[in-house]
């Protein structure tokens, strides 16, 4: 489809979120791979507000915000639906989305600082402290997926979330996703990544590899910028 055109970073969780549902749907598209420290001038035209990834332009018409992409394009395109129809249900949908929203901004930039030991055991309690609401709260009554039998907008939103923590904790050699710990979590992700359109996509390897790079550049700066700096994070990884 000429008109549906993607701009984005290919490891970007957010990214992954917009291609998923996407592919998903059967949906042909352009993508374009921003470059991160050099913006395109349509990227700056399409997303002046906040100047970053993902953005949707349909018919020369942009969307930005991952989760505003997902529910755009779930709203025209019928097939393999992820928001579900139920008001009720749409709520508690919307809640998770935010939930997960709310961890990649308070788990995530902590890992790519010059932060000890002990500081990172925090974050990873912390992690499967969120990891264990998920577990209780979403996962009960055998669920295959997080939206019940097939996926939904919240596996979207938790399993770009998930694909970045694996990668990242395969990037500092850190288990991240116990299964002795989470048995049910670590199922849900074992069905999600057995999803064809998502198993390896992208490419596990190449993702810890650039998530090693990012955090070597990271760790350049100083422990005080690093902390005042968190729109770096969400502009790099946006």
């Amino acid at each position: 489809m000429a008109d549906l055109k993607v701009h984005g970073f290919w490891y970007s969780p957010f990214t992954f979120r917009v291609l998923w549902t996407l592919k998903l749907k059967g949906i042909s598209y352009e993508y374009i791979e921003e470059d991160r420290y050099n913006l395109s001038p349509q990227l700056l035209q399409y997303n002046p507000v906040h100047k970053k990834t993902p953005v949707l332009v349909h018919a020369g018409k942009p969307i930005c915000e991952s989760m505003i992409i997902v529910e755009y394009i779930d709203e025209l395109w019928s097939q393999n639906p992820l928001v579900p129809a139920n008001s009720y249900e749409k709520a508690v949908a919307r809640f998770w989305v935010r939930y997960a929203d709310d961890m990649i901004s308070a788990v995530l930039p902590p890992f790519f600082g010059r932060f000890g030991s002990e500081e990172q055991e925090k974050v990873i309690k912390d992690i499967w402290e969120r990891f264990g609401v998920i577990e209780d709260q979403c996962l009960g009554d055998h669920k295959k997926f997080l939206g019940g039998d097939t996926l939904n907008i919240v596996d979207i939103a938790f399993g770009s979330l998930m694909r970045t923590l694996v990668g990242l904790g395969d990037a500092l050699e850190v288990k991240i996703l116990v299964a002795e710990r989470f048995p049910r979590l670590h199922a849900w992700f074992n069905n999600f990544m057995d999803v064809p359109v998502i198993n390896n996509n992208p490419e596990h390897e190449k993702l810890v590899a650039a998530i090693k790079v990012f955090r070597e550049k990271t760790l350049a700066f100083s422990r005080e910028w690093y902390t005042k700096a968190f729109s770096h994070f969400i502009y790099v990884f946006g």
